[in-house]
Order: structure tokens, then sequence, then C-alpha cells
């Protein structure tokens, strides 16, 4: 699978742009469109004979020509590369999994250290509780 963003000069996602992919050793390729985010994706059905394959992907003019890599010994994982055009494209739309992602962490490790914290005082307090009962018999 090849996999992106398309942006503009101001770092803004662009829709609606036609991106070509294509392995040019076998002279397979296909046009795919960008989606409102600026993401497109185009799926390959690659062998390991693809291996080190001649790729060319390009957006508004611009071309980006990378080798199909992988791990043949790997048949499990999904073979994929990422390729972003324009400035930052791609970076802030990372960059805002990694700040939600870290929030949502911080959030799980916050109630769970409440749930001990809350579970501590209840046990404790019923421990009061039991032992102002013993002083007044």
């Amino acid at each position: 699978m090849v996999e992106g963003y398309v942006c503009g000069p101001d770092g803004k996602a662009v829709s609606n742009v036609d991106v070509l992919v294509k392995d040019t050793k076998i002279s397979y390729g296909q046009v795919v469109r960008t989606d409102g985010d600026g993401y497109y994706k185009a799926t390959f059905h690659l062998h390991n004979d693809n291996l080190g394959d001649p790729l060319l992907v390009e957006a508004r003019g611009e071309q980006q020509n990378l080798k199909v890599e992988f791990d043949p010994k790997d048949l499990e994982s999904e073979r994929k590369v990422q390729v972003n055009f324009g400035t930052s494209c791609g970076a802030n739309n990372a960059l805002t999994w990694v700040w939600w992602g870290g929030g949502a962490i911080v959030a799980a490790v916050g109630g769970a250290i409440g749930m001990k914290l809350a579970r501590s005082q209840r046990r404790q307090g019923r421990g009061k509780g039991k032992s102002q009962k013993k002083q007044k018999s």
C-alpha cells in the first residue's frame, strides 16, 4: 500500500487531487484521488519479486521516486510506504495523533490512580469506623 497526504504551501490539506502511483518496472500503476483531509491510498498486490522495484508517486506535477521496500520474510504485516506532498504535510496530522494519544494515556493513568486513591480512602474510613466502635464498647 502507498498512502500519504497532499498539502498546499500553507500546510493545509488539498482535496480532490489525482495521485499517480506506479511500479515502473512492471508498468503497473493507478490513479487515486485525495479525500477531504488530503489523504490518498493506493493498494498493490506485491510479491517478493517486487522488492526493490522503482516506484513513482506523482501529485500536482511533483514527483517522488522510491524503491519498493519490505521484509520478504514477514508475511503477516501490511507492506506499505507513506509518501507526502507539500509543506509539513502529514506531520501536523501525525503530531495531532501524538497529542491525542498522549492525552488518552494520561487520562487513563490518572483515572486508574484516582480509583486506587478512592478505594484506599474508603478502606481507611471503614477501618476508622471499626476502631471507633471498639473504643465506645
